[in-house]
This record gives structure tokens, sequence and C-alpha cells, in this order.
């Protein structure tokens, strides 16, 4: 059975700089996941910038995110894939955001956001024409 959580819940409101709760993606088979942001409520002159986070522990971080989506600044939807085949040593992720206004200093800055991750499943194995042919 293929993986599926959010690390940001559909719809969460955030006013500030912040980070998600930690997800253990050990159990994946393919450690590579689909991953969909959809922005549904935005005020003008903001932007959010999320990233996903990797950790061994749990509790360590690092200094760099394992992923950064591209900087959004209004409604609509956004995907990536993350790969994690070449880091098996991250056992969770976490996902992270920062929030920037300018122009008016009022109201504060505020987007309501869900981020979707889905595993992607393992592609079936490739029968080539040679064996096929040789078992005939």
């Amino acid at each position: 059975m293929a993986m599926e959580f959010d690390l940001i819940p559909f719809d969460t409101r955030v006013e500030e700089n912040g980070e998600g709760e930690k997800v253990d993606v050990s159990a994946t088979s393919t450690r590579t996941f689909f991953c969909v942001m959809v922005i549904t409520d935005q005020i003008e002159q903001e932007s959010i910038d999320v990233s996903i986070w990797g950790s061994a522990d749990g509790e360590n971080w690092g200094a760099h995110p394992i992923l950064k989506l591209p900087q959004q600044f209004y409604r609509g939807q956004t995907r990536a894939v993350l790969e994690l085949v070449l880091r098996p040593e991250i056992k969770f992720i976490r996902a992270r955001w920062e929030l920037n206004r300018w122009g008016r200093v009022a109201p504060l800055p505020m987007f309501r956001l869900g981020l979707h991750l889905q595993e992607v499943p393992a592609m079936p194995q490739q029968v080539s024409p040679a064996s096929v042919s040789a078992g005939s």
C-alpha cells in the first residue's frame, strides 16, 4: 500500500513563519513522493516559501531543505517530486513555511494552504522482446 499523507493539512491558515508535524517515511517502499501544494486563499502583497526538511532521527533537521517549492504569491496548485532514494538516512520529513509581506504594514500576512504527498508506486518490470522470443 502506497503512503499518502498531508505535511500541511488542507485549508490550514498561516499568519507567521512555522513548521508542520514530522512524518515517519521509513516504511516507504519507493522513497519517491508526488507533492501537491494548494493555496485556497491569500491577501495582496505577500509571498510564501514552503520547503520540506529531512531528518534521520526526527530531532536534527540539518541546515538545508531537501526540497524547496517555488515561491508563491497567489491561489493555485504547485506540484513537485520529492526523491529520497539517494538519501537513505532520512526517516522523517516535515514542512516549513516562511511568509513575507511588503507595502502596507497591516494586516499580517495570511495564506490558506495544504501540502499533500502521495508515494509514487514502483514501476512494473519491463519484459524485453529478447526474453519473450527466447521463451517461445
